[in-house]
């Protein structure tokens, strides 16, 4: 059995990844983690998750769980994700990290921490978004200048990083297809009097309303036809099912940071 520590233990995901896990016939709840100060420490986390008493109280001390873990899966915030993972890279473990909302600094120190230890980072852990971060690169590439790209994203209210990672992602992507710098083309608002759309540029536009879960359009506009390819998420355990898909296949792995794209064989 592969045993897991869960980092946001407390939150929308964490919940679910207690429950999952605590469901699994490959992995078990070796420990669950929280900020301090969190009004959720001391709590069983399984109760807390709705999955039943695991006899595992959420903690805020990382380090006092590592003898008992293989694997840290981190949905929390930036801050909080780097300093788990300088304590994952000091006693050797393997990291699955979800959190999106890094700065460009932060990301830096995350990519350098990520390679001394076997460490999946990926803003969205599902097999769908995946598969289209595989094809939207060749989409743009073979669809060329003539088409417009913009990519739509919406999630729920709660949210506080936008564009979401995933978003991004998909724009850098688009980005490297038809050979342009995204800091240099990619628009995230527009209003007033704007004028004609700029060549080359590519959008990026949010939403956030309610409690969608997470839907990502890429649009391709030609002059007579439009394309687009979109994934809905209608649930969290999407993205929780891919990071224990991660986390049973970076415990394999000799340290290096990788993506879903690895873990799913899609290079």
């Amino acid at each position: 059995m592969i045993k897991v520590i869960v980092a946001g233990a407390a939150g929308r995901m964490g919940c679910r990844l207690v429950s999952l896990v605590r469901d699994s016939t490959a992995l078990t709840l070796a420990g669950a983690l929280e900020g301090k100060g969190h009004h959720a420490l001391g709590e069983d986390a399984g109760e807390l998750a709705g999955a039943g008493h695991a006899g595992i109280p959420i903690t805020d001390d990382l380090a006092a769980l590592m003898e008992r873990g293989d694997v840290v899966i981190d949905f929390s915030a930036p801050e909080a994700t780097l300093g788990h993972l300088r304590i994952v890279a000091q006693h050797r473990r393997a990291m699955v990290i979800g959190t999106t909302g890094f700065s460009a600094s932060e990301l830096d120190e995350l990519k350098s921490l990520g390679r001394q230890v076997p460490c999946v980072l990926s803003p969205n852990m599902s097999v769908g978004v995946n598969l289209i971060y595989k094809v939207i690169g060749e989409m743009a590439k073979t669809l060329g200048e003539e088409y417009d790209i913009e990519v739509i994203e919406a999630h729920h209210r709660l949210k506080k990083d936008a564009p979401s990672g995933t978003a991004l992602k998909m724009a850098e992507i688009l980005a490297r297809g038809v050979n342009r710098d995204l800091n240099q083309v990619g628009v995230y608002a527009r209003k007033g009097l704007i004028g004609e759309r700029a060549r080359g540029e590519i959008g990026i536009q949010t939403i956030r309303a309610g409690d969608i879960v997470g839907d990502h359009t890429v649009l391709f506009g030609g002059m007579g036809e439009r394309i687009e390819v979109t994934h809905r998420a209608s649930s969290r355990d999407t993205f929780a099912r891919g990071a224990l898909r991660a986390a049973r296949w970076v415990v394999r792995q000799h340290p290096g940071l990788y993506d879903m794209m690895d873990v799913l064989s899609l290079r």
